[in-house]
């Protein structure tokens, strides 16, 4: 069994090396100033600019910014016509909100087993999984790797469902040559701290749906089609400008992010790979990996080298707890024996794009030390 005890809680030793470290500077200073200065913070340029360079960076037709990723993704399930009675298939290897967005809108999740190495969803378990009842497939691309979104959309067309992309952390990444968030109908990008970009709290759905682009922006911003004309039931899901003008100076960085955490990944891979019982992460040949997380597979005492990576000041975390077994779904059980397994024995380590090559070496050699103890 997965324990959820949080070995985090007992440590007492700082911590040096974080998992995540937003990079920013005065670029973003000047561009918030600017805003301030305006004298417009919401609904205003800043939102449409960065709502512009986002699409044209992904290559879809439409972004539409959001105040956070779970509203995102119930904008994407409300915008579908999905509610109650409905099932909206996840994985379980995820952050809650996958999930729970599912619930938010009154629908039910049916969790998923994923693949071993990718920690994707298994398209052959998505498929035995379907009922009529199914409306939407949710691909996380987990840590920032594309699920397989070609077999993923064939079983969703013979079912005659959705396939939407939970893309919170892959902002960049490609599969078989193009951009994630353009090969589900609707997909969600997350700017929270730990992403690769961030502006605080924030996301942008894409499209290339020009009418499901038109609900999402009504969803946003209370149905409103004109001055205090309400058409339909909405919400205050919006970005403000302040978080955009982060965003739009974020998304400059965003290709220098990505080539630091490639060039990062190519240091440390032969070394991790040479330590019996560790796993790097996989990277499937016909798509990229954005690294927004490093993910380890142990081959046993995956608590034991938490502890003592946190007793060297090295945070690292189980990215995540299975969801389905999270005490909000008890009341609907599930086992998912792929997913538990893994969850036993997978460790994210520190691979934010500020680390010094020294401390990319040091949390190496800190694995090494740990896993060597516990075997």
């Amino acid at each position: 069994m997965s324990t959820t005890h949080d070995v985090m809680a007992d440590a007492v030793v700082p911590l040096r090396i974080r998992l995540a470290r937003p990079y920013a500077d005065e670029a973003e200073v000047d561009a918030v100033r600017t805003v301030l200065q305006s004298g417009q913070l919401t609904n205003g340029p800043a939102v449409a600019e960065f709502e512009r360079a986002f699409a044209e960076m992904h290559q879809v037709d439409h972004a539409i910014a959001m105040a956070n990723g779970t509203v995102a993704l119930a904008a994407m399930y409300l915008a579908e016509g999905i509610g109650p009675g409905d099932e909206v298939i996840v994985p379980s290897l995820t952050f809650i909100s996958t999930a729970t967005s599912v619930v938010h809108v009154g629908a039910r999740p049916i969790f998923a087993e994923v693949d071993t190495e990718t920690y994707n969803l298994d398209p052959a378990d998505v498929a035995r999984r379907l009922t009529p009842r199914t409306k939407a497939i949710v691909a996380v691309h987990y840590a920032g790797q594309s699920a397989d979104m070609a077999e993923l959309q064939a079983i969703a067309d013979d079912a005659g469902v959705v396939l939407l992309e939970d893309a919170a952390e892959a902002h960049g990444a490609t599969y078989q040559g193009r951009p994630v968030g353009g090969w589900g109908r609707s997909a969600m990008f997350s700017f929270t701290p730990t992403k690769n970009i961030t502006t605080g709290e924030g996301a942008m759905v894409t499209t290339h749906d020009g009418d499901l682009a038109a609900r999402f922006r009504l969803l946003r911003n209370h149905g409103q089609s004109s001055l205090y004309g309400h058409d339909s039931l909405g919400f205050n899901w919006r970005l403000s400008d302040i978080q955009a003008a982060i965003g739009r100076v974020q998304l400059d960085r965003l290709g220098g992010i990505l080539a630091t955490k490639t060039a990062n990944d190519a240091r440390i891979r032969p070394a991790l790979a040479a330590i019996p019982g560790v796993t790097p992460p996989a990277v499937r040949p016909d798509r990229t990996h954005t690294y927004m997380l490093y993910t380890l597979q142990l081959e046993a005492g995956r608590d034991q080298v938490l502890a003592a990576l946190r007793a060297e000041g090295i945070e690292a975390r189980l990215y995540f707890p299975p969801a389905h077994r999270q005490q909000v779904f008890r009341a609907d059980p599930v086992r998912l024996p792929v997913t538990e397994d893994l969850a036993d024995r997978l460790i994210s380590i520190p691979f934010h794009a500020r680390l010094a090559p020294t401390e990319l070496d040091e949390v190496v050699d800190a694995v090494g030390r740990a896993v060597a103890a516990v075997r």
